[in-house]
């Protein structure tokens, strides 16, 4: 019965509350996600976000991608804070019709197999590569190399992923034969690795 109410809250929100966006198959959302964005936000198959965590820009999220708890990816300017004589809380704000200021152009991309750890902030407009990992806590400014692992504030490289070349070619190899042979994948539980 669990189970049921779970699968019946996930299409609610990808059917009704988020039936603008366009979200792929196995589909989780923790509690009080919250999702905006301006013109596209298309999220692929198999994504998992964490409770409290929100998305505030365009995006685009590919498959098998997990951000964990109070992750967030936001906009660099929600707000005209350069109006001359006008308050920022009074500015403009990327929300309204009549924004016409910085951002509207930003598009952030988180690629496929990207792990976005606990509290991390992503900001709009920046490309996250294929199979990386951004360590909790991290707040990501610049473009992050696929198969790479960040940390910080602002993030940094701090290591690749897997620790030699042969490593990262036999991953390559192994992940395709298992997308490959699971292609109506069901969930982590399904998935014999």
């Amino acid at each position: 019965m669990k189970q049921f109410i779970k699968q019946l809250r996930f299409l609610y929100l990808v059917k009704f509350k988020w039936r603008k966006y366009k979200i792929g198959r196995n589909f989780y959302a923790g509690v009080r996600v919250y999702f905006w964005a301006r013109e596209k936000l298309m999220i692929g198959n198999n994504f998992y976000i964490g409770r409290d965590s929100q998305i505030e820009t365009d995006s685009i999220i590919g498959d098998n991608v997990i951000f964990g708890n109070k992750v967030a990816i936001v906009g660099r300017y929600d707000h005209h804070y350069q109006k001359v004589g006008v308050p920022t809380r009074l500015a403009p704000r990327i929300r309204d019709k009549n924004y016409n200021w910085k951002g509207l152009d930003q598009l952030t991309i988180i690629e496929d197999d990207v792990w976005i750890g606990y509290g991390s902030v992503i900001m709009g407009g920046i490309r996250i590569g294929k199979g990386s990992i951004v360590a909790a806590g991290s707040v990501v400014t610049k473009d992050v190399e696929p198969f790479s692992i960040y940390a910080g504030n602002p993030a940094r490289k701090i290591k690749s992923r897997f620790d030699s070349p042969d490593e990262l070619e036999k991953h390559i190899w192994l992940e395709e034969q298992i997308l490959a042979s699971h292609k109506n994948y069901r969930g982590v539980e399904s998935i014999d690795v």
